[in-house]
């Protein structure tokens, strides 16, 4: 056990020695390493946000929440628009009758959106996203107030001008001074700020939750006609109890529309599920892509480092038989060239994913990338591993050599 962990030792020191000796040989072949461990660190970088950002969307939007809808969410195949736009239209009464309809939703809204503009004083925000929404729609949509308050039912009702901003209009529009009070300007009518919201960030790393203001949906009718683009969002306690809820949706607005029973429905309804079934096709073919583009990186980079080994095996020939000369066995002599190739490879690693920590941030200013310590802790194995694999057979021909031939050569 002392003799390996010897030769581990002075194999390593043998290792720094030879590259130090041959610094721009190492230099280009660790490169070939560092584009690799670059690669396969910034897909799973990619991966990994991706993976974060669609669980966080999927929180935002409400596992437990079925949207009603006229127009259903397309996820490929064919679309049928056509049949779709001659769907009546859903009516704001909805909201009531389907909350005395189904009794065990815990919460029923309805919503209107719109995208507009917003001004206070010499300041403005363009491409608002405004909803025009009932009193429970917070809660259907799992919005938390940050400063002040939600509007109440009471507001609801008397169509109140009041008016609840994300985090991202109180930045652009109120960067020095306390929001709440304040009165703004939304299509040439003034609404007073009650609340704000705490930050959401963004939806599946593309929309921005924060650029987001929520009016009373009377109030909303004042400024833009309501006749279309109403969702209705049905709550429910939890998960289990969406997949019955659904049925009770359904029936429901069946009945509320007053279909006969070998009708189709005229409404569509919506859920974060079918987000997830589409997700995870895509995610097998990004990752597919992904690993064959690594992969084939690494390859790359591991069939340089065997081209390496094959060079110092064969420069250090003579070196070799003195060594067995000696008394070295074969696999002293495999291990220390084993460990100039696992050395060369881990200094390629330790450069690539510091490069990495720079390239998942920039790739953060496009998209979504995250970075942890699974990360770091795989690509170092696997520079290991690809310093085992692609150097085995240069060490093992060194291994192998006859002490007396390699003596003579010169």
């Amino acid at each position: 056990m002392y003799r390996i962990l010897t030769s581990i030792t002075e194999g390593f020191k043998i290792a720094l020695s030879s590259l130090w000796a041959n610094k721009m040989r190492a230099i280009l072949t660790t490169t070939c390493i560092v584009i690799g461990i670059v690669s396969v660190t910034a897909m799973n970088t990619i991966t990994d946000g991706v993976d974060r950002s669609f669980d966080e969307s999927m929180d935002m939007l409400g596992r437990n929440v079925v949207f009603v809808e006229k127009w259903p969410w397309g996820f490929g195949g064919e679309y049928k628009w056509w049949e779709y736009r001659n769907r009546r239209e859903l009516e704001l009464k909805y909201v009531d009758q389907v909350r005395d309809l189904v009794p065990n939703a815990s919460a029923v809204s309805g919503r209107v959106y719109r995208s507009t503009s917003v001004r206070y004083e010499d300041r403005s925000a363009e491409g608002v996203g405004l909803s025009g929404a009932t009193a429970t729609y917070f809660q259907t949509a799992g919005l938390n107030i940050d400063d002040g308050r939600a509007f109440s039912e009471a507001d609801e009702q008397r169509s109140a001008r009041v008016v609840v901003i994300g985090s991202g209009v109180a930045e652009a529009l109120f960067p020095d001074v306390d929001p709440i009070g304040k009165r703004v300007r939304i299509r040439g009518q003034r609404f007073t700020v009650i609340g704000t919201l705490e930050s959401q960030g963004s939806f599946l790393g593309m929309e921005d939750l924060d650029n987001e203001m929520v009016i009373p949906i009377g109030a909303m009718a004042t400024i833009y006609d309501l006749r279309y683009g109403l969702r209705l969002s049905v709550q429910f306690p939890n998960e289990e109890m969406l997949v019955d809820g659904e049925y009770e949706v359904i029936g429901a607005m069946r009945q509320i529309r007053g279909l006969d029973p070998m009708e189709d429905d005229d409404f569509a309804i919506n859920k974060a599920a079918l987000f997830e079934q589409e997700f995870q096709s895509m995610k097998v073919a990004i990752y597919g892509i992904g690993i064959f583009l690594t992969g084939l990186a690494l390859f790359v980079g591991g069939i340089g480092v065997m081209n390496i080994m094959f060079v110092s095996v064969k420069e250090r020939t003579k070196e070799i038989g003195i060594r067995k000369a000696v008394g070295a066995q074969s696999w002293e002599i495999l291990l220390q060239f084993l460990m100039e190739s696992i050395v060369i490879c881990l200094f390629g690693g330790v450069i690539g994913v510091l490069l990495s920590i720079g390239v998942t941030e920039l790739i953060n200013q496009i998209f979504v990338a995250y970075l942890d310590w699974t990360t770091v802790l795989n690509a170092i194995l696997l520079c290991t591993f690809i310093g085992i694999l692609f150097g085995y057979l240069p060490s093992s021909r060194a291994a192998k050599s006859d002490p007396i031939e390699s003596l003579r050569y010169e």
